[in-house]
């Protein structure tokens, strides 16, 4: 789908583009340059519809992807990008009968996924999150995508998560059970799965990107090894007939998340062994870690260093 901006995309528009390694706070991005430097055209933008089971959908513009449920009870939707494009993806939910939006559930605090409660919040949408992305939303903080830094202003009020949980809840909408579960800490120290029961499908937020390598936000308490456990535990969830829907990425299916994980537990292997040896991070990385990986998922260059990550979030493990 053309919409969908991958994050191969995004990092060499990043890194050839701005030519930048931002280290420091002062180095941070505003978001117009990361919108610019993402390819996400925020006026002009398209939101494409899919839908994956009856009462279910995905919208896919700029930033992570959307799952909506339309019923009787009204709409709830997972995550909401950017304020530019709310009206765009309100009229995209008129579309297929929806209106307005009743909930929407934050899978973390990033911007690309939770900003749009700026404009949502106050205008009555009761926002749901674990405490953590709560907490995150609220504080505001440094976005270290390795390539670039984006400093994520603190939400106000309205804004915010009136609604959250630690280790799980349910909602019963739509006639539907939907579960939000955190595992652990994994992209961020706040994620949630959302599990509608009804039409056996999950959303993970960024733990599973299906358009290259992940990002790990170490900075957020994520870690390679929650990342790793997070997956797993959503799929002891699953059947085999699991509708599966990535942060970025087309939906897809278990067999594919399966896949991922395995993915993630070969580089952890590689990378574990080589600080063992008592190699650097510029040393593992010049390693290539991930190159039988890369035709899958895109050359680990043009990711938001998926193996400085890796290596970081092993080395504070150890020390």
């Amino acid at each position: 789908m053309k919409a969908i901006t991958t994050i191969l995309s995004v990092c060499y528009l990043l890194s050839m583009s701005l030519g930048i390694q931002a280290k420091h706070h002062e180095d941070a991005l505003e978001l117009e340059q990361l919108a610019q430097a993402f390819g996400w055209d925020l006026e002009g933008a398209e939101i494409e519809t899919q839908k994956v089971a009856e009462g279910l959908y995905v919208l896919f513009g700029v930033g992570g992807n959307i799952a909506v449920s339309i019923g009787k009870d009204g709409v709830l939707i997972v995550d909401d990008q950017l304020p530019q494009v709310i009206d765009k993806i309100e009229a995209a939910i008129a579309k297929v009968g929806g209106e307005g939006v009743d909930y929407a559930v934050n899978t973390h605090w990033h911007f690309d996924h939770a900003e749009g409660n700026n404009v949502l919040g106050p205008n009555g949408t009761t926002i749901i999150a674990h405490s953590n992305a709560r907490a995150g939303m609220a504080k505001g903080g440094l976005v270290n995508m390795v390539v670039a830094q984006y400093n994520q202003q603190p939400y106000p009020a309205k804004a915010l998560p009136v609604i959250t949980y630690d280790e799980g809840m349910q909602i019963h909408f739509n006639g539907n059970q939907i579960d939000l579960k955190n595992f652990s800490p994994a992209h961020t120290s706040g994620d949630t799965v959302v599990i509608f029961k009804e039409q056996n499908a999950v959303h993970l937020g960024d733990v599973f990107n299906n358009a290259g390598y992940p990002f790990i936000d170490v900075d957020s308490g994520g870690s390679i090894d929650g990342m790793i456990q997070f997956c797993e535990e959503t799929l002891q969830l699953t059947t085999m007939d699991t509708i599966v829907i990535p942060g970025h990425g087309p939906v897809t299916d278990v067999a594919t998340l399966r896949r991922y994980v395995s993915m993630l537990q070969s580089v952890r292997t590689r990378v574990t062994d080589l600080i063992d040896a008592g190699k650097t991070m510029e040393q593992v990385i010049e390693a290539k870690p991930t190159a039988d990986f890369d035709e899958v998922y895109g050359p680990e260059s043009s990711s938001l260093g998926f193996v400085n990550r890796v290596y970081t979030s092993l080395s504070q493990k150890s020390s």
